[in-house]
C-alpha cells in the first residue's frame, strides 16, 4: 500500500491521484461534489475509502496541513525534547501534558504560531488533545490498538450487534490499520523497555496483571532502530508531535488506499465554518482557507449531496451545534452536544527507589497495560507510559482509563460563535478515585510514593484536567440513528468518536474505525447505491 506522500499534488493544498484536469473540477471554488467528508481522522478515512471504492467522487476537507515535507533539521516532525513551531497548532508556547519537572518549567518552549501537528483545546475545566493534519489523531497518539472488552462494548453500545463487530468489523479495522504485535522475547531483553518491565514487576507485587498491547507502530522497524539498522523515531523521543519513521499513520493506510481509488481528493488547510441545506436537499459548506501561519487565503463554498462529519468529537459536534443554534439546520435533535466524556482519562506518576531505575533510554511507544478492568468497584486499564527524557528519572508514568459514568454537554454561545463544554473538575472525581485505588495498592506493595512535580507548579499527583480520548457529543442512537445518520436530515452522517457515549474502556481508535466500517457499509448499500 503506497504512502499518501506519493500522491500527485494538484495545487498547494490539494492532494489527489486523479489527473490534474479531472481533480480540478471536483469541489473547487464553490463547485459541486457528490460526497464531502469533513476531517481525515479514523472515521473520516474509513468513509472516504469505502465511498471511493464504491465509485463515489469524494472530497475530504482537512483544517491541518499535509505532513510530508521536512523542516530545516531534515525531519518532518520534531521530537519531544526539542519542539518547535511544527509541534503545536497556532500557539506561542507548547502545551505538553507534562508541564514541569521538579516543579521547574523546563518542558515547554516558546514557539512561533503555526499550523502545528498537536492542539490542546482548552475549555473552562477540561482540556482536550487533538491531532491536526492529514491523518488526524493517528499522527500524535501512542498507536495502542486495543479492542475493548466485549462485555463493556455491549454495555456502552447495546444497539450495535457485538457478534458482528467482533467477528467482522474489528478484524477488518485491525487489518487495514496494520496492527501488529511486539516480539515478547525482544521486549524482555531490550534496554528500551526497562521502564515497562519495572512497572510490570511492581504491579505484580500488588497482585495486578499486565497485558501486551498491539500497536500500529512497526515493531520490526523498532528492532532495527535499536540495532542501528534503521533511522530512529520511537527510540528518538518522537510521538506526541509525530513520528518520522515506523508508525503506520492513516496517511499510510486508509487514506493512501482512498486516494488510490482515484475518486478521493483531500484539501488541506481548509476549515469548515458553517453548514446549511438548500431547497433541493443538498448541503453547502462555508470554508476558510488559510496558509500555514494562519493568514486567510480565501473563503469559498462547496456543495454536496452526501455529507459525512468526521472532524472528531469536538469538531463535528461544534459544526452541528452551530447549525442548530443559528437556524441553519433547525430540525437537528436536542441530543446534539450531549453525552460527552473523556474516556475516564487520568494521568499519574510514581517515584521509584534509587535501586529501581527506569532507564535513560526509553521507547516512546507503549507496549504494556495494567489490566484491572474486571475490578467490580473500580475498573481501570492503565497504560504504562514512557517518559523519554534522555536521562534517568526513576519515574513510572501512567495514563489510566477508568469507568467514569459522568458526562458533559457542549453548548453553543451565539455571542462568541464558539462552543463551550459544561464539565466540572468534580465530575472527574470517580475517575481519580479509581486510579488512586489502583496506584495506592502499587505504592503500598512497593513502599513507593507519587510524584507531585510533573503536572504544573502546584502539588499535584493526578492530572485530571486534560484528556486524550474525547468521546461523544453526537451519540449513536440519540443524535443519530443506529448507523450514524443524523436525525432530522437525509444524507447527513456522523462517522467519528462523537458517536461513542463518553467511554469505551480502552484507547478508542480501533473502536471508532470498526464502528465506521460497520456504518458506512450500511449507508452505501441503503442510501448511496440505492439512489
Amino acid at each position: 500500500m503506497a504512502a499518501l506522500g506519493a500522491a500527485a499534488v494538484t495545487g498547494a493544498t490539494t492532494i489527489s491521484t486523479a489527473p490534474r484536469a479531472h481533480a480540478a473540477t471536483r469541489g473547487a471554488d464553490g463547485s459541486f461534489v457528490p460526497a464531502v467528508v469533513i476531517g481525515t481522522g479514523y472515521g473520516a478515512a474509513v468513509a472516504a475509502l469505502r465511498l471511493g471504492e464504491a465509485g463515489v467522487e469524494t472530497l475530504m476537507i482537512e483544517m491541518g496541513r499535509q505532513w510530508d515535507s521536512p523542516g530545516a533539521d531534515g525531519n518532518v516532525f520534531p521530537n519531544m525534547l526539542r519542539p518547535d513551531e511544527r509541534s503545536t497548532w497556532f500557539k506561542s508556547r507548547t502545551e505538553a501534558p507534562l508541564g514541569s519537572f521538579l516543579w521547574l518549567d523546563v518542558v515547554n518552549r516558546d514557539i512561533t504560531p503555526y499550523a502545528g501537528v498537536l492542539d490542546r483545546v482548552n475549555f473552562d475545566q477540561m482540556s482536550v488533545y487533538v491531532g491536526r493534519g492529514v491523518g488526524g489523531g493517528s499522527l500524535v497518539n501512542g498507536g495502542m490498538a486495543v479492542v475493548p472488552k466485549r462485555a463493556y462494548f455491549e454495555e456502552v453500545l447495546p444497539q450495535v450487534d457485538a457478534a458482528e463487530m467482533y467477528d467482522r468489523y474489528f478484524p477488518r479495522a485491525n487489518a487495514t490499520l496494520r496492527v501488529n504485535h511486539i516480539d515478547k522475547g525482544w521486549f524482555e531483553e531490550t534496554e528500551w523497555y526497562k521502564f515497562a518491565r519495572v512497572s510490570r514487576d511492581q504491579a505484580g507485587k500488588a497482585g495486578l496483571g499486565t497485558t501486551f498491547v498491539p500497536n500500529v507502530y512497526d515493531w520490526d522497524h523498532m528492532r532495527r532502530e535499536a540495532a542501528g539498522q534503521a533511522p530512529k523515531s520511537a527510540l528518538a523521543t518522537e510521538v506526541i508531535y509525530g513520528n518520522n519513521h515506523g508508525k503506520m499513520t492513516l496517511d499510510k493506510t486508509y487514506l493512501a488506499a482512498a486516494l488510490g481509488t482515484g475518486k478521493v481528493t483531500i484539501k488541506t488547510l481548509h476549515k469548515v465554518g458553517a453548514i446549511r441545506q438548500q431547497r433541493d436537499g443538498s448541503y453547502v459548506l462555508t470554508i476558510e482557507e488559510i496558509d500555514p501561519y494562519g493568514k486567510r487565503v480565501a473563503t469559498k463554498e462547496i456543495s454536496c449531496t452526501y455529507l459525512f462529519l468526521g472532524a472528531g468529537s469536538l469538531g463535528s459536534t461544534e459544526l452541528l451545534l452551530r447549525a442548530r443554534e443559528t437556524g441553519a439546520l433547525p430540525e437537528l435533535s436536542g441530543e446534539v452536544g450531549a453525552g460527552w466524556g473523556p474516556n475516564g482519562n487520568i494521568m499519574t506518576a510514581r517515584a521509584n527507589h534509587i535501586w529501581n531505575p527506569t532507564g535513560s533510554k526509553q521507547s516512546s511507544i507503549p507496549a504494556l497495560g495494567i489490566d484491572d478492568w474486571n475490578n467490580p468497584t473500580a475498573p481501570v486499564f492503565a497504560e504504562i507510559a514512557p517518559m523519554p527524557a534522555g536521562l534517568e528519572t526513576w519515574v513510572s508514568l501512567y495514563l489510566a482509563i477508568t469507568k467514569n459514568p459522568e458526562r458533559g454537554t457542549f453548548v453553543y454561545d451565539k455571542a462568541t460563535g464558539r462552543m463551550s463544554l459544561r464539565w466540572t473538575r468534580d465530575q472527574n472525581k470517580p475517575a481519580v478515585d479509581a486510579a488512586k485505588s489502583l496506584f495506592d495498592r502499587i505504592n503500598k506493595a512497593n513502599s513507593t510514593v507519587y510524584r507531585y512535580d510533573l503536572f504544573g507548579p502546584r502539588l499535584k499527583n493526578f492530572a485530571d484536567d486534560f484528556c486524550y480520548h474525547p468521546l461523544g457529543g453526537l451519540v449513536l442512537g440519540k443524535a443519530t440513528d443506529h448507523y450514524g445518520r443524523v436525525s432530522g436530515y437525509k444524507n447527513l452522517y456522523v462517522t467519528d468518536g462523537s458517536l461513542i457515549p463518553g467511554s469505551i474502556g480502552v484507547n478508542p481508535f480501533v473502536t471508532i474505525t470498526a464502528l465506521a466500517e460497520r456504518n458506512i457499509e450500511r449507508v452505501i448499500k441503503q442510501d448511496v447505491a440505492a439512489s
